[in-house]
């Protein structure tokens, strides 16, 4: 249901190419009027700070294995996106991850030997190139306006990446996390639910049994709001799988006979 992306290069993106002044300096980048790098895409990675704007508009859980991370459910299953269509429209008054929102760019290591990160892009997006429309990469062969704030964009991600990192080690350190399960009954086959696996997420249990002192201290530093926003957005599965089954992206009903 929600496996943590394992190819070689980040999701969505198939090349990537750092941006430079010499190569790229007479290139514009130009705005996205469809999101087709969402479709078919149905968990996107997500930042603590996210959590109470995603909370609304898609359920929170965690992938599975040992370096669990947050991911927005957009549907319940591999190639499933109940909110961007096949041509990469995207519904309207959607929150977008950041995730997302900064494609086709991020931020990348050059070498193994250095952890200087440099502002990349995917070549293959056909968001940036040599082409007349959009807006200029460079300025007298310097960076931008664009450009730095794309920049500013990744960075602020990268930094929100690392607080997301300290609230899962925070999630697993004091065993809260455990394997999820959503059984959901469909009209019609109510002795027969849809059952949804292979996530993490909060055990409840576990959480009323944590000392006081210690709840006080995650309500002060905003660690056990974003626990409940988690929590909380649990009830969307259902209004996803709703959503799959109305487009009929979702399991079908058995037959009566």
């Amino acid at each position: 249901m929600a496996s943590a992306p394992q190819a070689s290069l980040p999701l969505f993106y198939n090349d990537l190419m750092p941006l430079n002044s010499r190569d790229h300096g007479t290139w514009n980048a130009r705005a996205a009027d469809k999101a087709t790098w969402l479709s078919g895409q149905h968990a996107i990675p997500l930042t603590v700070e996210e959590f109470p704007m995603t909370q609304r508009h898609f359920p929170i859980v965690f992938s599975g294995g040992a370096n669990p991370v947050p991911l927005a459910l957009m549907g319940l299953n591999e190639g499933v996106n109940t909110f961007v269509s096949e041509d990469g429209t995207v519904e309207d008054n959607l929150y977008l991850p950041a995730y997302a929102r900064r494609y086709p760019f991020l931020l990348a290591k050059l070498s193994q030997d250095n952890d200087d990160l440099s502002l990349c892009f995917d070549p293959s997006s056909g968001l940036v190139g040599d082409f007349k429309e959009g807006n200029a990469l460079f300025t007298d062969g310097q960076p931008s306006e664009i450009t730095q704030e794309m920049l500013q964009f990744c960075q602020r991600f990268e930094e929100a990446g690392l607080r997301t990192g300290a609230f899962i080690k925070e999630l697993q350190d004091n065993d809260l996390l455990m394997e999820g399960e959503v059984a959901i009954k469909q009209e019609g086959a109510e002795d027969k639910p849809f059952v949804y696996r292979g996530f993490q997420m909060v055990n409840e249990e576990k959480l009323r049994e944590v000392r006081g002192d210690k709840l006080r201290t995650w309500n002060r530093n905003g660690f056990l709001a974003l626990v409940y926003a988690h929590l909380f957005s649990l009830d969307l599965i259902r209004v996803v799988f709703t959503r799959q089954v109305a487009q009929g992206k979702g399991p079908k009903l058995p037959n009566a006979n």
